[in-house]
C-alpha cells in the first residue's frame, strides 16, 4: 500500500466540495461502498469511487485478469495478466487514495456468503455481476439491512452508451439479465407484480423499490449464440456471461461511472441523515 504520509485529501478532491459544498468530501471519505464484480462495470467503477473520495471500498470477486478482459475492463494490462482483480483493482485505487480503507474479497457473491461479505458499515451496494443468482442474493441482503443498491444490467451486446437509463427495476427494457431478477424476485420473494390476482395487467405497474441501470437496446448475439438450445426461458443466454457476448469499452465504462454516480448523489443527498 503507498504511502499516505504525504497524502493531502483537501488537495486531491477538494474540486468536490466546489461542486457539492462544505463537509461533502469529509462525508465521502467517511463512506463505506461495496462493488460486487470487478470487471467491464465494476472496475470502471471501484476507480470512480475512489476518484470521488469515497473513504472505505469493498471489492468482491474470485477472478483473475485474462487476456480477452483487455478491451473493457480497466485494470486489464499486460503487466497485470494473470492477477486477482481485486487486488489489481486495489492497487488502483491505493495510487488514487493512499488513505483508502479496501477491502478485497476473493469470492462470488451467493445466498450462503452474502451477509459475511457486507461489512456492517456498508452505505451503499453496487452489483456489476453477471450472474442473477448474486443479484437475487444481493437484493435481499441490501433490503433485509435497509442499505440502498444499484443493480446494474447486461452491457454486453449492447453499442450505445446514449441508450442507458436508470430506473425502478420494474421499468428495465431490453435487458434479460434483469428481467430474470424481476420475475425470480416477484416469484419467489414476494415483490410486486405487473399482475394483480386475477392475472389481469396493472394499469400501473408497482415499483419494487430496488434501483436499476440498463441500456435500452436490443443486444447484438453472436451468430453462433443465435439457437434456442442457447436461450432460456426469461430470453437470457445459457451460461451467460461477458465473454458470450461482444463487448466495448465505451459501454462498460459508462454503466460503471454512471452506477458511481448513483451512490455519490445518493450519499451526499442523505448525509443529513
Amino acid at each position: 500500500m503507498p504511502d499516505s504520509s504525504q497524502f493531502d485529501a483537501e488537495r486531491r478532491f477538494g474540486g468536490l466540495e466546489r461542486l457539492y459544498g462544505p463537509d461533502s468530501l469529509q462525508y465521502l471519505l467517511g463512506a463505506h461502498v461495496v462493488v460486487a464484480g470487478i470487471g467491464g462495470v465494476g472496475s470502471w467503477c471501484a476507480e470512480a469511487l475512489a476518484r470521488c473520495g469515497v473513504g472505505a471500498i469493498s471489492l468482491i470477486d474470485l477472478d483473475h485478469i485474462a487476456e480477452s478482459n483487455i478491451n473493457r475492463q480497466l485494470h486489464a494490462l499486460t503487466e497485470t495478466l494473470g492477477q486477482s482483480k481485486v487486488a489489481a483493482m486495489a492497487q488502483r485505487v491505493h495510487g488514487i487514495n493512499p488513505a483508502c480503507r479496501v477491502q478485497m474479497l476473493d469470492d462470488f457473491v451467493g445466498p450462503d456468503n452474502v451477509a459475511e461479505l457486507f461489512a456492517p458499515d456498508v452505505g451503499f451496494v453496487i452489483d456489476c455481476t453477471d450472474h442473477a443468482q448474486a443479484k437475487i442474493a444481493m437484493v435481499l441482503e441490501a433490503g433485509l439491512r435497509k442499505v440502498p443498491i444499484v443493480v446494474c444490467g447486461g452491457a454486453g451486446g449492447k453499442t450505445s452508451p446514449l441508450s442507458l437509463r436508470a430506473g425502478d427495476l420494474s421499468l428495465a427494457v431490453n435487458d434479460a439479465l434483469l428481467a430474470k431478477l424481476r420475475n425470480t424476485l416477484r416469484r419467489q420473494h414476494g415483490y410486486p407484480k405487473a399482475s394483480d390476482h386475477a392475472g389481469k395487467p396493472r394499469k400501473r405497474v408497482p415499483k419494487m423499490g430496488v434501483k436499476a441501470l440498463w441500456f435500452d437496446q436490443p443486444a447484438l448475439l453472436p451468430a453462433q449464440w443465435q439457437t434456442p438450445d442457447n436461450i432460456d426461458q426469461d430470453g437470457a443466454l445459457q451460461g451467460l456471461s461477458c465473454a458470450g457476448y461482444g463487448s466495448i469499452v465505451t459501454v462498460t465504462a459508462a454503466m460503471g461511472l454512471a452506477a458511481a454516480n448513483e451512490a455519490v448523489q445518493w450519499l451526499l443527498s442523505n448525509k443529513a441523515g
